[in-house]
C-alpha cells in the first residue's frame, strides 16, 4: 500500500540543492504536525539536487515516520516535482511548501479551514520579504498572467497551496505547469479561495530563480495555457458498468 493513504495530507516540498534548509525543514514540519488540523506527512521530492540534499533527506525519512521522499539524477524543475508528488500522493488533499520555508507550515491550518468547500486553496503573501527586483518582477508576471488567464488570481507564485487531490491528479502537465496551477484547477470548473498568509525572509541557501524566468517564462507559458485554455476538454460520466 502506498503510505500516503494512511494520511488526510500529503505535503509536497521540492527539493534541489538546498541541504542548508533541510534542518529547519524537518524542525518546522514535526513542530506543525502537533497542531494540523489534519493528519499529514511529507513527501520530499528531490529534483537532481547535486550538494548533498539527497543524502539529508534520506536521514530525515529514516529518523521520521511520515517523512518520505522521491529523487531522480537530472533537476527537470519545479512542475515536474510537483507534477511527480501529486501523482505518487494517495491522500485526500496534496499541500505544497517550498524548501526555503519563507511560508509558515501552520499557516496550512488556515486554507485547510476551506478546502471542503473547494477544490483548490492557496495563499496570498503579506508583507512580502523579498528584495525589490523580485517583488516588481512577480508583480509584472502576475499582472500579465491575469490579463492572459483571467483567472483572478493575486500571487499565483505563492508557495503554500492545499488541493484536492482528485482534481489535482487531473491537471495537465508540462513545463511552467506550476505557474498556473489556480488557473489549471479552474479549467476543471474547480473552485479556488485565496488566503492571506505570513511570509517571511529566506534564512538559508540561495533563490534559484532570476529576472528571466521570473518574466519571459512566464510570459512564453502563458501563450501555451491560452492554447490550452481554447481545447481542453471537459466531461462527465452518466452511465458505466464498470463497477456492477
Amino acid at each position: 500500500m502506498n503510505k500516503t493513504a494512511s494520511y488526510k495530507m500529503t505535503i509536497i516540498v521540492p527539493v534541489f540543492n538546498e541541504e542548508q534548509s533541510l534542518p529547519r525543514v524537518e524542525e518546522e514540519l514535526k513542530k506543525y504536525f502537533t497542531s494540523a488540523a489534519v493528519s499529514c506527512c511529507v513527501l520530499f521530492v528531490d529534483d537532481g539536487s547535486t550538494d548533498n540534499s539527497l543524502n539529508e533527506i534520506k536521514r530525515l525519512c529514516s529518523e521520521n515516520e511520515a517523512f518520505f521522499y522521491l529523487h531522480w539524477e537530472k533537476n527537470r524543475g519545479l512542475s515536474a516535482a510537483l507534477k511527480a508528488g501529486i501523482d505518487q500522493a494517495e491522500s485526500e488533499f496534496v499541500g505544497y511548501i517550498d524548501a526555503d520555508l519563507q511560508t509558515a507550515p501552520e499557516d496550512f491550518n488556515l486554507l485547510l479551514e476551506y478546502i471542503s468547500d473547494y477544490e483548490m486553496v492557496i495563499g496570498i503573501r503579506v508583507g512580502r520579504k523579498d528584495n525589490f527586483v523580485k517583488k516588481i518582477s512577480s508583480r509584472i508576471a502576475n499582472g500579465y498572467r491575469r490579463m492572459m488567464t483571467h483567472d483572478g488570481i493575486e500571487d499565483t507564485g505563492c508557495p503554500l497551496k492545499v488541493i484536492q487531490t482528485e482534481k489535482a491528479k487531473k491537471i495537465p502537465f508540462f513545463n511552467g505547469m506550476h505557474r498556473f496551477l489556480p488557473a489549471l484547477i479552474q479549467l476543471q470548473q474547480g473552485r479556488v479561495k485565496q488566503i492571506p498568509v505570513r511570509h517571511f525572509p529566506r534564512t538559508e541557501g540561495q533563490s534559484k530563480y532570476h529576472l528571466f524566468n521570473r518574466l519571459a517564462g512566464p510570459f512564453m507559458d502563458c501563450f501555451a495555457f491560452r492554447w490550452m485554455k481554447k481545447r481542453y476538454i471537459n466531461y462527465s460520466i452518466d452511465q458505466t458498468n464498470l463497477e456492477k
